[in-house]
């Protein structure tokens, strides 16, 4: 049985085995990449273009420019703040709150990703 406890909740966040970690970095694809492509959502990655839906960041868009494991986060190139010596540093943002726009399809095992689970949602209906 799943525990409700937020306690644990968050003990297993921050413990979470490497081979679980990528369920923490999906994001919901935009409404014309769901035609297209036949898939609610993916794993975000390093060279997606995303737009932020949540936050004080509301409406940017730009090119994932880090992906962090542990924290479930991503960087996007052009969304910076100063630090107190005025150097920019990213501002990491939770990948659940923001929404795939255009796709990095240069890696061959994910588009046979999307191939089989667009082919298992087809079949489902």
């Amino acid at each position: 049985m799943v525990s409700s406890k937020p306690t644990k909740q968050r003990k297993f966040i921050y413990n979470t085995p490497n081979h679980l970690r990528k369920l923490k970095l999906v994001a919901p694809l935009s409404k014309d990449l769901v035609k297209e492509v036949g898939v609610k959502r993916l794993p975000v990655r390093k060279g997606d273009t995303v737009k932020v839906t949540r936050g004080d960041h509301v409406g940017f868009e730009g090119k994932v420019a880090g992906v962090d494991t542990k924290s479930g986060r991503i960087a996007i190139e052009g969304l910076t703040r100063k630090k107190a010596d005025g150097s920019p540093i990213y501002v990491w943002i939770h990948a659940s709150k923001v929404q795939i726009t255009k796709l990095d399809l240069s890696d061959p095992k994910r588009k046979e990703m999307i191939e089989r689970k667009s082919k298992a949602k087809a079949q489902g209906e």
